[in-house]
């Protein structure tokens, strides 16, 4: 069955038949000596384009291929690929990142068989065209295949993870000369992002010129806010001391080819026992929201070694997924404007690069630079399948709406999706509540416009698309919109409290048996529950 497109008011959805073949008019039977299959994957003007394959054989195993960058169940490989395969049935899927069709297929080799096929990758959307620029912030690969990753993937913006507690990819070979690359011109790859992830949990680091000396720490000793100041005393440059640069904007590091981007760190997932001790420490960047405990045909349904969910509340397949989001809402409840992000691990869990990606808008303007701005301001959608491109009241994720106490604003969004799979509605959600679920084919009837929202006081605002994969959470959400009404903020109570009981637990589980180290440590669980016991004293909302 060929693949069918339906479009209408910018919705773009994508259903795929399984094809007999690839490209729907592959032979099934290939016939060459040595069983060889060359596989050509070309754009819509036919020119060979850098894809991701997986292949299957007649049990289902994933089959490995040599000669091309492999992991877990599949590989990428430049636009041609010979395949050396056992005689047998086998299954594919071939994809390039959410913007593609994806292509399903089989194929026989038998004694004595080869073929050569060439399949068209369809692109359903183009991000980069609307603005919209894709990145990914955990990938755990080799700097050496990192450009055909990036390629095969269409991801604009890869920081490969290199130094990662103590593990130090340099250690025997050197610091690079250059740890910013870019690949033709909408490509860019650094190769000295940091991974520090023991007990609290794991903060990523990006745009350091060098590692932070992690190596050696324990689980808990020194505290990962001794080495979030280290990163910030390690980025500073002379210009920003002489300048008169403060804590109360994060420090430039001077990278290569005229660029410069600040220090960015990542709370690498929402339920780390530490995240809320890092976000009172005033020093992390942006939240793992869409996280490597979503992956492309299953979830990782436990917290590891962070807070665990009520399993009643948040059940599977979803629950894992939801509490992520449950917490980030509680955040932007106590006023707390910090940008959710996206990273897939690949390289140590199953994902491949990209699965889980940040778009952020930097319109016609795309540098190395401007993209960690935008992700810096908001101006971001997280997706692991469907694709928004948002507008409310004609401005993008991360504006702050304001008006003067006692009056309201009403916010209309509306917003362009393309999606692969069946999605049932779109979620518009106001201070963590959902508070319009709207249907596909009334949001198409709507011209892409979603029902307004009224707001008489202070709050934000996202839109979400879940879609119906029961297999994992398959979904994509804006960055916060937030309103200012008058001078103050929405506080919840309920979520400084929730904050507050939090970081009175995780002080109770510190494992420092030397009394020095955890006196050390403690004094940053105090100063996160002195944060947060201000947050409650100042609460303005339930």
């Amino acid at each position: 069955m060929p693949w069918k497109t339906a479009r209408c008011l910018g919705v773009s959805l994508i259903v795929a038949g399984v094809l007999n073949g690839l490209g729907g008019a592959m032979v099934d039977r290939a016939h060459a000596a040595g069983g060889e299959l060359e596989i050509r994957t070309v754009d819509e003007n036919g020119q060979l384009t850098p894809a991701r394959m997986h292949l299957r054989d007649e049990q289902g195993r994933p089959v490995r291929v040599r000669d091309y960058p492999y992991w877990n169940d599949h590989f990428v490989f430049p636009g041609k690929a010979i395949l050396k395969l056992k005689t047998g049935t086998y299954r594919f899927e071939i994809e390039r990142g959410p913007e593609y069709r994806t292509h399903h297929g089989h194929f026989i080799i038998e004694p004595n068989a080869g073929d050569n096929h060439e399949v068209t990758l369809s692109r359903f959307v183009d991000m980069k065209s609307e603005g919209w620029w894709s990145g990914d912030l955990h990938i755990h690969r080799s700097p050496d295949d990192i450009e055909l990753l990036m390629r095969a993937e269409d991801l604009h913006v890869a920081p490969v993870i290199t130094w990662w507690n103590d593990n130090n990819h340099w250690a025997e070979r050197g610091l690079p000369e250059h740890a910013l690359h870019q690949y033709g011109e909408h490509y860019f790859a650094h190769l000295l992002a940091g991974e520090d992830e023991r007990e609290g949990g794991a903060l990523l680091y990006f745009n350091l010129e060098q590692p932070l000396a992690i190596t050696g720490a324990s689980r808990e000793y020194p505290s990962p806010v001794e080495f979030l100041k280290l990163a910030r005393k390690s980025a500073a440059t002379p210009e920003s001391a002489e300048n008169g640069e403060s804590g109360d904007e994060p420090p430039v590091n001077r990278l290569t080819a005229g660029e410069s981007a600040p220090l960015h760190v990542d709370i690498e997932k929402p339920f780390w026992w530490d995240m809320p001790i890092w976000v009172a420490s005033g020093m992390t960047h942006s939240l793992g929201v869409a996280n490597n405990h979503l992956q492309r045909d299953e979830m990782l349904s436990n917290e590891a070694w962070g807070k665990p969910r009520d399993r009643i509340t948040y059940p599977d397949p979803h629950g894992n997924g939801r509490w992520s989001q449950a917490i980030y809402f509680h955040l932007l409840n106590c006023g707390v404007r910090m940008p959710p992000s996206a990273g897939s691990a690949s390289g140590v869990l199953k994902n491949p690069v990209g699965y889980n990606r940040v778009y952020v808008h930097c319109g016609d303007d795309f540098s190395y630079a401007n993209w960690w701005a935008g992700l810096r301001a908001g101006r971001v959608v997280i997706t692991n399948g469907p694709l928004l491109r948002p507008e409310v009241n004609g401005e993008l994720p991360g504006h702050v709406f304001t008006a003067d106490a006692g009056q309201s604003i009403e916010l209309i969004p509306a917003l362009k999706l393309s999606t692969k799979e069946k999605i049932a509605y779109l979620e518009v959600i106001r201070n963590g509540e959902v508070v319009d679920e709207v249907r596909l084919e009334d949001y198409a009837r709507a011209g892409g416009r979603l029902p307004p929202v009224t707001f008489n006081e202070s709050g934000w605002l996202v839109i979400r698309a879940v879609t119906n994969n029961t297999k994992t959470f398959r979904f994509a959400m804006t960055g916060p919109y937030y309103v200012q009404i008058g001078y103050q903020p929405r506080i919840s109570r309920a979520s400084a409290q929730f904050f507050l009981d939090w970081v009175t637990e995780r002080a109770r589980r510190l494992k420092l048996d030397d009394p020095k180290q955890h006196a050390e440590v403690l004094r940053y669980h105090r100063a996160a529950r002195d944060f947060w016991q201000a947050k409650l004293e100042a609460a303005n909302a339930p």
